[in-house]
């Protein structure tokens, strides 16, 4: 097998594939026609790049398609194959007029279909924030990931994992924003925890603000919230931070002295409320 795609692999991928429980295990290349080639109905990347796709595609012109492309036989039309992973490198390879490009068949269900979709895009692609911390989540939500099982197999820290799944804890409106590169990351994670975030985030772009300087505005929202917070214990502190992590959401535990109390959890729309739901529903 080509070194270059046995190293390009990522830990994740390479693991789905079985690489790691054999690794002797020889992964066999083969060419087939782009026209029996057709899309991932799983594809989690909604947006592709049109200038990375054109630098892709300029670099297939001189070089080839380095890494294969992982295929699977399509279970509707005998003699084509489903891309599991590579649909930027298939799109490129037809815009470079190849008519045939080097693939990988596997043998993989409508699940690890689309588990290797999500892993190949959030180790290799440059996709944006919400696109990222969106297929973290289906990766939790449908596979039953969790923080440090994410973290070995994407090669991201466990508090990369939370801060990136936090974002999706802000207002719809404000991840429009981000999508369409408005707001920077670092300005949406300043935002997270605030009510009124969708405001703010205007001023941030109306205002031309940094990263510092939104961090700035935004501690005076975040210390009137900690002002109501300070009083409690720090075990209670410690509980809603760490449901706050796993959700992606803002908690409050309200615990009295004879320690009957409640717990609340802020969403921002029906996906996370659905979220709070299905996560009571599979627990008990």
């Amino acid at each position: 097998m080509d070194s270059r795609f046995k190293k390009g692999l990522g830990r994740g991928l390479s693991s789905l594939l079985g690489e790691n429980t054999d690794p002797e295990r020889e992964i066999k290349t083969n060419k087939i026609a782009i026209k029996d080639i057709v899309r991932n109905k799983f594809q989690p990347r909604k947006n592709f790049s049109k200038e990375n796709l054109e630098e892709l595609t300029n670099s297939i012109k001189e070089q080839g398609v380095i890494q294969p492309i992982i295929v699977r036989a399509d279970k509707s039309e005998t003699g084509k194959f489903e891309i599991v992973a590579g649909e930027r490198r298939w799109l490129a390879s037809q815009n470079a007029g190849l008519h045939e490009v080097p693939v990988v068949v596997i043998k993989a269900d409508d699940i690890k279909s689309l588990e290797i979709a999500i892993i190949e895009n959030v180790q290799r692609q440059n996709l944006n924030a919400i696109e990222e911390s969106q297929g973290y989540k289906r990766l939790i939500d449908e596979f039953k990931y969790d923080h440090e099982k994410l973290a070995r197999f994407i090669g991201k820290s466990r508090s990369y994992i939370a801060n990136s799944l936090r974002l999706l804890s802000l207002p719809q409106e404000v991840l429009l924003m981000l999508e369409k590169g408005d707001l920077t990351p670092g300005h949406a994670r300043s935002l997270i925890g605030i009510n009124d975030a969708y405001r703010i985030a205007k001023k941030i772009v109306q205002n031309q603000l940094s990263v510092r300087q939104t961090e700035s505005l935004t501690r005076t929202f975040k210390n009137q919230r900690l002002k109501l917070i300070h009083k409690k214990d720090s075990n209670i502190l410690d509980l809603q931070k760490s449901l706050e992590e796993k959700t992606g959401l803002s908690v409050s535990i309200n615990n009295k002295k004879n320690n009957s109390g409640s717990i609340s959890f802020e969403y921002n729309d029906l996906d996370q409320l659905d979220r709070i739901i299905k996560s009571i529903k599979n627990n008990y």
